[in-house]
């Protein structure tokens, strides 16, 4: 991904990504992306990179040693804090739907944030909402008052946010919609994929927004969108 790219990436929304993927491959079918509905701490944000993978647990605490934790968890932010940039965090909550600790906090958020990391994608819980830091959108399940009995499990792995599988390294885009991988091969075709979708849409757009049509018009007018698509 070079700067063009990463700067095209930062203005478009998720959608458009999706949509974008489908342009490159020539086809619908592509099915990489969260599924039902996730919130995001700072809705206007887009944060796009690569996955530095996590899985965490919160209902009950750890049953293993407190220095084999404490070890595994700077072990982890070793971790957070190297790999390709941009990057994101993508963390699991294995809790699942159960989940109740809000790992990404106004703590956790400046520490992944001062590591060079783009933002946080989660299952799991946030929390601090007032006080996180700007230019670190966070992607979640929920939204809770607490940490519980936060504790890192492994990191590193491949991972699964919202029916979406995550591998370490994967690229991600991720707003307020949820998120989507991108396939390595559609990498080096996506810039120009989504300028072939914007423009397309344009033809639609100009023809229907604030104005009345008729179906003979916009047989026309669809035509001439699914033309431009391919």
């Amino acid at each position: 991904m070079d700067d063009a790219l990463l700067a095209l990436l930062k203005t478009v929304d998720t959608p458009t990504v999706c949509n974008a993927i489908e342009v490159a491959q020539g086809q619908r079918g592509f099915d990489d992306f969260t599924r039902g509905t996730m919130l995001c701490s700072a809705p206007g944000e887009a944060m796009v990179g690569y996955a530095r993978t996590a899985c965490i647990r919160a209902v009950t605490p750890s049953e293993e040693p407190p220095e084999v934790i404490k070890a595994r968890r700077m072990a982890y932010y070793e971790y957070m804090a190297e790999g390709p940039r941009p990057g994101i965090a993508v963390v699991q909550d294995m809790d699942g739907s159960e989940a109740i600790g809000a790992y990404w906090g106004e703590v956790n958020t400046n520490i992944h944030k001062a590591f060079g990391l783009s933002g946080a994608l989660t299952n799991g819980v946030m929390r601090d909402l007032g006080d996180l830091p700007e230019g670190f959108p966070v992607v979640a399940g929920s939204i809770g008052p607490s940490h519980g009995f936060v504790h890192v499990l492994d990191f590193d792995v491949k991972v699964e946010i919202f029916g979406m599988q995550v591998a370490p390294g994967a690229l991600v885009h991720a707003d307020r919609h949820g998120a989507v991988v991108v396939p390595e091969d559609v990498v080096p075709l996506l810039g120009d994929a989504i300028s072939t979708l914007i423009r397309s849409e344009k033809i639609i757009f100009d023809a229907v927004k604030g104005k009345t049509l008729g179906f003979d018009e916009f047989e026309a007018v669809w035509a001439a969108f699914e033309a431009a698509r391919t």
